[in-house]
């Protein structure tokens, strides 16, 4: 009989790595909140967004942290049934929410589209304006319908942030 622990030799693996408390208490951490993303998505999009959206560390993102990240990410994901609900929309929320906070300018898309004649949704990432992570682009098959950070409204056909809004009343 096999076990979970027989066939995942990717968890020891992290225990082998230099840093092996901080990498290992870095995968509880994207396990953990993976699991919680279902709660999470039963928010208002509006409390999702302030609980998503800490501010980013000042310094720019090192590539082996967010290399990491996206690694554990998706070994959670394929282990952690059925604790963690795999998907898209786990996936999206749980990268963005970690990549995020590495200090990675990430942006998250949801969207519908119409796929073998039916409607579905799809949630991705965006770095620098094009599709992160994605083997195609989403775009080509998807209407974005609400993106993640939302920091930004036209006032008086000026783009700002909602700091540099001035009060209304």
């Amino acid at each position: 009989m096999r076990t979970w622990w027989s066939w995942n030799p990717s968890v020891f693996a992290i225990l082998r790595q230099r840093n092996r408390l901080h990498n290992l208490l870095l995968f509880v951490s994207i396990f953990c909140f993976a699991a919680l993303v279902p709660m999470l998505l039963r928010l208002k999009l509006s409390k999702l967004a302030v609980l998503l959206e800490a501010k980013p560390p000042r310094a720019a993102p090192r590539r082996d942290r967010i290399q990491r990240i996206v690694r554990y990410v998706d070994m959670a994901l394929r282990i952690g049934t059925p604790l963690i609900r795999p998907g898209c929309l786990t996936r999206g929320v749980t990268l963005y929410y970690f990549l995020h906070r590495a200090g990675l300018d990430v942006t998250l898309c949801f969207g519908m589209g119409k796929v073998k004649d039916e409607f579905v949704g799809h949630c991705w990432l965006i770095l620098a304006g094009e599709p992160y992570l994605e083997r195609k682009d989403p775009r080509l098959l998807f209407a974005e319908v609400y993106r993640l950070p939302h920091r930004t409204t036209i006032v008086n056909s000026i783009e700002t942030t909602p700091s540099e809004q001035a009060p209304s009343g």
